[in-house]
């Protein structure tokens, strides 16, 4: 029996005590533990100061601890209430020895970590072995004694309450025997190659069994009881967070110079260490003068060549800078901006589109209000960012609108019904430099009466109707969600066939739409229809016509009567059915070419505005009269609804039996982003370069190299929803979010991540268009899902390219192309290894297993080997003579 825990063993082996005894059984009973010691709670601090330590200092083998009454007393005074002995300081106080006893109550038998002996006895009764005692005090003590005693668990019987008939009915059991089934085939046709083929089951007697589902009551099931299981876990959310100062507080100080008095600066002028120091430095201070005449050695040249540029949206300010910003609350107002386009002259003045932010549910209900409401391209100039200076009248919401690059005065866009509409603003051009003078003072004069304002700005926007419209049983199904203008170097004939152009101005247009198919449109009046001109010639000198809204005849002759020129579709390469084109990009295309300053397309403008061409008197000249080339291009790529890029040729081919023309297959097709793409863009710098974007990715693309794309982005948190390159730097391009941010990337500097990004609006961006107005002010326009249109200020960091930008660029592109066709080399050499590994384990299954040789077999065989060895051995001997011949010795 131990002695060293209180809680199994008590020694009374004098009658006094046994009345201590008797008390302290008595307190067990009534308040949990003996009245001759106290349960404490300490601190690891209090553990640390005292030694006793848990499982450390004191443990289950040796609990106890001797405490000096004088260290406790001074812990007691040091800290006072804080201190784990504040509850025994008059029973520590009162103690008579100068040493207590602390024990270890590890399995709180008490109700605490330790435990404090108050009395000598009980003390000397807790270190004191009772070993000798034996069996005689276990005899003299009493059951009533024990405070603290252990029981011995005894197994009882199991009592039934129900639990196997649960378990029973749960187990699953054979009701019936089991029932055995036997398939067989004949020999023969195992292995036999199976044909699968369509047919009409409706045509064949049985070739369909119909299981109609029924009502069976032998198998109604109710639902007693269901076990399920729930498990909650913490919602996992990325946040961050950074401190700012909300709350700014105005603080002053005041200082007051401590002086020396005249005294002090008597005697220190006057001393004789003031005058060693001076003598010891006066010949180094004089160089050092004589140094900063001749140049000023402190000067910082890094700074200073920075100095200029140190302004608003110079050198060292990286971020984009808000310019100015465009709203309109009568005409944009609940719409957004689906399109938003430079004018290529004009500085100052850009065009936007707006359309309706419906779905297409709401859109067909509201179409009765959609007619009272046109859609509209606002013209937004510098020189007035509150009223739109031009509005031009769309048949229905455009997605898509580009100015010709011959006469920037003819605008063409594609509609939401697929139709192609035309515009002429030649008879606007004055007021869109700036030529308006009293429009905006009468306005801002009249401002009593808000709507009064929206009247009078509604009556001085001027609205231009368009020119002409093609017939919507002639356009795309769909809407028109990218149109380009081919260059005036080339045009199409109706085969796809690049042709001299001998006027060489823009006259054909490309327009992409989902539904399947890439269509080229011809501006000018065809042939057959130029006799028929000839006589409305006659009609119009006998009767002016009536024109109420003052439209130009620029294009009236395709007024309703506008066909495309060809129709290119786009079939699956491996499966039947079509691709869905969203955006398309030509490698000869004119969309990407703004990267002149503002001095070039002033020069452009003066050398159009000579030889303005006359849209109305152009025709369609014969394909037999041009001349083919063979240096264009007629390769597209082609983005889709369904995240495909897809690479194909728009020349049509003619069928032999037929005669009639269609659209080859694409040569190749990518899957890499995982949403619709919104983005085909190429480079300004290179021809060859494409971004793309859509999804939550965006991909750059080398046109030549078809084994996928050169740089992928891995999959952002928001959605990209737009893309585009640096008018000005090879390696920057921009990209949109569907949160409002812009993504600036640097390639140069970065090409994991975006070198920065920024938020510009809280909604969804939806276009970006830079802009280059000199050389020291670039700027990108970006719209937003709510119709504002923001001008940002792009930084020099971000304008200005380093020396060999484009060189570098070019060899890094050559890097990515090289690692590209090194990773597909390395991809077919381990699918080859794979191939042959397998075909190697095949043959290794197919060859026959030899049977291992028993071990008599291989003794036998080395000792056959063995012999002959001898034997040539004797050989060797005798022929080098060192083995005597048997025969002629015995002779």
């Amino acid at each position: 029996m131990s002695t060293k825990r209180p809680k199994s063993t008590t020694t009374t082996s004098k009658g006094k005590d046994k009345k201590a005894d008797e008390s302290s059984a008595g307190s067990v009973a009534g308040s949990g533990h003996p009245n001759d010691i106290f349960p404490l709670t300490l601190t690891s601090a209090t553990q640390e100061l005292f030694g006793c330590r848990c499982d450390e200092d004191v443990t289950g083998d040796n609990p106890y601890k001797i405490l000096r009454k004088e260290d406790i007393v001074q812990d007691m005074r040091m800290r006072a209430a804080v201190s784990d002995f504040s509850p025994v300081k008059q029973l520590v106080l009162d103690y008579p020895e100068d040493e207590l006893l602390l024990g270890y109550d590890r399995d709180f038998i008490y109700g605490s970590s330790f435990y404090l002996v108050l009395t000598a006895d009980a003390k000397e009764r807790h270190l004191k072995p009772v070993v000798a005692l034996g069996v005689e005090v276990a005899l003299e003590r009493e059951p009533s004694e024990v405070f603290a005693a252990q029981k011995t668990f005894e197994p009882q019987p199991w009592i039934s309450l129900g639990s196997e008939q649960e378990i029973e009915e749960e187990s699953v059991t054979d009701s019936r025997p089991r029932l055995k089934y036997r398939i067989s085939r004949v020999r023969r046709e195992f292995g036999a190659p199976i044909f699968f083929s369509d047919r009409n089951a409706m045509e064949t007697k049985d070739g369909f069994l119909e299981c109609t589902p029924y009502q069976d009551k032998n198998f109604s099931l109710k639902q007693m009881e269901r076990h399920t299981g729930v498990q909650t876990i913490p919602n996992l959310k990325s946040s961050s967070t950074q401190t700012q100062w909300t709350y700014p507080r105005s603080m002053c100080m005041q200082y007051e110079p401590r002086e020396f008095s005249e005294e002090e600066k008597e005697n220190c002028l006057q001393s004789e260490n003031l005058k060693n120091f001076v003598n010891s430095v006066a010949s180094r201070f004089e160089i050092a003068i004589q140094q900063n005449e001749i140049m000023d050695v402190f000067f910082d040249d890094w700074k200073a060549l920075s100095e200029e540029d140190s302004g608003y949206g110079r050198k060292a300010d990286p971020h984009l800078k808000e310019y100015q910003s465009f709203t309109d609350l009568h005409f944009s107002k609940e719409k957004t901006i689906s399109n938003i386009n430079w004018h290529p002259t004009i500085n100052g003045v850009i065009a936007v589109a707006v359309t309706e932010r419906l779905s297409f549910e709401d859109r067909i209900n509201g179409s009765t209000k959609l007619l009272l409401n046109p859609s509209l391209i606002l013209f937004w100039s510098f020189s007035d960012p509150i009223n739109p200076q031009l509005l031009l009248e769309c048949p229905d919401d455009v997605f898509s609108f580009e100015f010709c690059p011959s006469d920037p005065n003819i605008i063409v866009g594609g509609c939401m019904n697929g139709q192609v509409v035309l515009w002429d603003i030649s008879n606007h051009v004055e007021q869109l430099q700036g030529t308006r003078t009293s429009g905006g003072k009468n306005i801002a004069a009249n401002t009593n009466a808000l709507q009064g304002f929206e009247d009078k700005q509604e009556n001085e926007t001027p609205v231009v109707r368009y020119c002409a419209v093609s017939g919507i049983e002639n356009g795309h199904k769909a809407p028109i969600t990218d149109i380009q203008w081919l260059p005036g170097t080339f045009e199409v004939s109706r085969m796809g066939v690049p042709m001299e152009n001998r006027n060489g101005i823009c006259v054909q247009i490309v327009t992409c739409a989902p539904d399947c198919c890439v269509m080229f449109w011809d501006i000018r009046a065809p042939r057959v229809l130029q006799t028929m001109a000839d006589q409305r010639k006659q009609k119009v000198e006998e009767k002016p016509l009536e024109n109420p809204h003052g439209v130009p005849n620029t294009f009236k002759h395709l007024d309703l009567t506008w066909k495309p020129l060809i129709r290119v579709s786009l079939p699956k390469i491996d499966t039947s059915g079509e691709y869905s084109p969203l955006k398309i990009s030509l490698r000869d295309n004119t969309c990407d070419n703004h990267t002149g300053s503002n001095a070039d397309r002033a020069h452009l403008n003066a050398e159009r505005s000579e030889v303005a061409p006359e849209y109305a008197l152009l025709r369609v000249p014969s394909a037999r009269q041009l001349k083919p080339l063979e240096d264009i291009c007629t390769k597209l790529y082609a983005g889709t609804e369904d995240g495909e890029l897809v690479y194909t040729d728009w020349k049509l081919e003619k069928d032999n039996d037929s005669g009639r023309l269609f659209s080859a297959k694409p040569s190749h097709q990518f899957i890499i982003h995982d949403g619709q793409v919104n983005t085909v863009r190429r480079s300004p710098f290179f021809k060859d370069i494409i971004l793309t974007v859509g999804g939550w990715t965006f991909a750059i693309w080398k046109e030549g190299v078809m084994n996928g794309p050169i740089i992928q982005s891995s999959c952002s948190q928001k959605k990209c929803t737009v893309g585009y390159w640096s008018q000005s730097r090879p390696a920057v391009f921009f990209i949109g979010k569907e949160d409002g941010n812009i993504d600036v990337w640097d390639l140069l500097e970065k090409t994991h991540e975006p070198s920065q990004t920024q938020n510009i609006t809280a909604t969804q961006i939806t276009c970006i268009k830079p802009w280059i107005v000199s050389s020291k002010q670039h700027l990108l326009a970006v719209s937003d899902h709510l119709g504002t249109l923001h001008i940002l200020e792009i930084p020099w960091t971000l304008r200005s390219p380093s020396s060999n930008e484009k060189l570098s660029m070019s060899k890094y592109f050559e890097k990515e192309v090289d690692r590209l066709v090194y990773f597909e080399k390395r991809r077919e050499m381990r699918a080859k290894e794979k191939k042959d590994s397998e075909a190697e384990e095949l043959r290794k299954k197919t060859e026959p297993i030899i049977p291992e040789k028993q071990v008599e077999q291989i003794l036998e065989e080395a000792m056959k080997e063995y012999e002959d060895y001898l034997s040539l051995e004797t050989v060797i001997l005798k022929e080098m003579g060192l083995l005597p011949d048997t025969d002629k010795v015995d002779i």
